[in-house]
């Protein structure tokens, strides 16, 4: 035991700069949505590289910029891209990124029942539904395999999820409570009716029982269509992790507009933030070791089988040595936020569940980040104790509603992996944001791209002697960087 866990912590420590998973990079088996194994690396289709410039774009010594060119498909809403590929801690860029303009169509009906709701959208040849527009990143860690099936597939999973919802969103009554019969066998009837029996008599002491509803809003049922999709999105990577070969894990970060509302979901390190009128609003938190540490700790005090008998849920300041059994020290549990005093024990000695701090905080010695997709493979080093039960795939979702302000060309909602995050703070990114755009015409459809770029450069820094260095001297960013640069004001708002 003691053996492993110093090679444990040995690997940790040489492999701090190297991302978010423990296991060393594996060569991404990536292509279009999860491809067959032996596809070449692939990046992001809209933007159409060339094989000179995809070639470019995996040059770990010149990590060339990589954006939409001029004169190639223009991203909705004119929304800003750039991404740049890693110094080298990785073969290829693992980060993996998506921008669609998606229609959920309702799930039709086959006895064609179901009432036509007034505001649905119906298209040619009677295709009821609505659009949403979807951007999303993937940071890809111990291989890009999972951020490349997500980045295919995810916006498709929120779709199926958002189907049976088509006429529900488009009533402004209240949503059912429950619907008749199974929605995905064709009949999605919404049933308002009470829940006691046509034929018979609710008793009058029961009328306050049978009548307490929770009050459900559209938006919660937006929420909950992408919770599941993301769930859906990580049993699909685990079905097919061995035939399509998809190694590793990923954060996601995905910002759904729909109906006038942006949800923001995000599972992992990835941040948003949105600029408006200067004012920066967090749109997304971190899910760290430590950020998620009573989470952890709790899971693992109710099912102590998953620590292996190697790994102790108790935090403590630092590793305790044997010598100071019976000592006391300062700890705390999955209760606590503060710290106390505990008389030191034999189980103490282990291996505690979250070592490290910051950065480098890790869950069993091997990932610094606790909610993401994949990794369900993911073992302790050396041992055959899995992490994932203690992995959330589950996103946190953030709503703005854009109808509740005015916004200017200015405002904006950026997307950004943790690579930008990791040398540039959020006031740092609204800085550069208003210098970007304030050097461009109010509609130029291109200043959203420059913003994106110059953000990217920004965090990446010069090549020197010493590495990539930032304005100020210190260490540039050597992690894939990838940014998106959304305009609030949606499209055509500013001509």
């Amino acid at each position: 035991m003691l053996l492993r866990v110093r090679a444990a912590v040995g690997q940790l420590l040489a492999g701090l700069g190297a991302g978010a998973g423990g296991q060393p990079p594996a060569e991404p088996r990536g292509g279009d949505g999860g491809s067959p194994a032996g596809a070449s690396f692939c990046r992001p289709a809209f933007l159409q590289l060339t094989p000179e410039e995809l070639r470019r774009a995996d040059d770990h010594a010149g990590r060339a910029v990589q954006s939409p060119r001029d004169g190639r498909r223009r991203l909705p809403w004119s929304t800003g891209y750039a991404e740049v590929i890693n110094a080298g801690k990785s073969q290829h860029n693992e980060d993996q990124a998506c921008c669609e303009v998606v229609f959920v169509e309702r799930r039709t009906s086959p006895r064609g029942w179901l009432p036509s709701r007034e505001g649905g959208r119906e298209l040619d040849g009677g295709r009821k539904g609505f659009y949403f527009h979807y951007w999303a990143l993937f940071d890809g860690h111990a291989g890009s395999g999972a951020a490349v099936m997500a980045s295919k597939r995810l916006h498709l999973h929120i779709c199926e999820q958002l189907r049976d919802l088509v006429d529900i969103l488009q009533d402004p009554s209240p949503p059912p409570i429950c619907l008749l019969h199974d929605a995905r066998a064709g009949s999605v009837e919404p049933s308002r009716m009470p829940l006691a029996e046509d034929d018979g008599e609710v008793p009058n002491n029961a009328v306050p029982r049978f009548h307490l509803e929770k009050a459900v809003s559209h938006e919660s049922l937006v929420i909950g269509a992408i919770e599941n999709a993301f769930k859906h999105m990580d049993d699909q990577i685990e079905r097919e992790r061995a035939s399509q070969r998809l190694s590793g894990g990923c954060c996601a970060l995905a910002a759904v507009y729909l109906m006038g509302k942006f949800y923001v979901a995000n599972a992992g390190d990835s941040r948003a933030i949105i600029i408006r009128n200067g004012e920066i609003i967090p749109m997304s938190r971190e899910f760290t070791p430590e950020t998620e540490r009573q989470r952890l700790q709790f899971l693992a005090f109710l099912r102590p089988e998953l620590l292996g008998k190697e790994f102790t849920h108790l935090e403590f300041p630092r590793r305790i040595q044997p010598k100071e059994l019976g000592k006391k020290m300062l700890y705390r549990d999955q209760n606590m936020n503060g710290w106390a005093y505990k008389k030191i024990e034999e189980d103490d000695l282990k291996f505690p569940l979250i070592y490290g701090e910051g950065k480098k905080a890790r869950v069993m010695a091997t990932i610094g980040v606790t909610r993401g997709l994949g990794d369900h493979d993911l073992k302790v080093f050396s041992s055959n104790i899995h992490i994932k039960p203690f992995l959330s795939c589950f996103p946190e979702v953030r709503v703005y509603d854009l109808t509740q302000y005015e916004h200017c060309p200015d405002d904006v909602l950026v997307l950004g992996t943790d690579g930008l995050w990791d040398v540039t703070n959020d006031k740092e990114v609204a800085s550069v944001v208003m210098e970007v755009l304030t050097s461009y015409e109010p509609n130029d459809p291109c200043r959203y791209t420059m913003v994106a770029q110059e953000l990217v450069v920004r965090s990446r820094g010069v090549l020197k002697e010493r590495g990539w260095r930032l304005a100020n001297d210190k260490l540039g960013s050597g992690d894939d960087i990838s940014v998106f640069v959304i305009p609030l004001g949606g499209p055509g708002n500013y001509t």
